[in-house]
């Protein structure tokens, strides 16, 4: 479970980064030395059961509803908490 709130972090030459940020802390790009700024949260928001950012290659429906989206490194739904099929199982 990740207890931790990760970033999207962007340099001014638009190089991405996403991670966990400490408070205080200065980030920089190693390769053109420039810093990086905090742009946004990436969901899902902490304290998750999932480690995976969402995108459209880490989701999958719900086994119940067939409308709502959850990670894929989940065993239980977000939403309804019933177990969700195996990962080749769903139809």
């Amino acid at each position: 479970m990740s207890q931790h709130q990760r970033y999207r972090l962007r340099s001014r030459s638009d190089r991405e980064l996403i991670r966990e940020v400490e408070p205080g802390t200065v980030y920089v790009d190693r390769e053109t030395g420039e810093e990086f700024e905090i742009v946004g949260k990436v969901l899902p928001l902490a304290p998750s059961a999932s480690d995976l950012p969402w995108a459209v290659e880490n989701l999958r429906l719900c086994g119940c509803s067939l409308e709502q989206l959850a990670p894929k490194d989940v065993n239980d739904c977000p939403h309804c908490g019933r177990r969700l099929p195996a990962l080749g199982s769903e139809s």
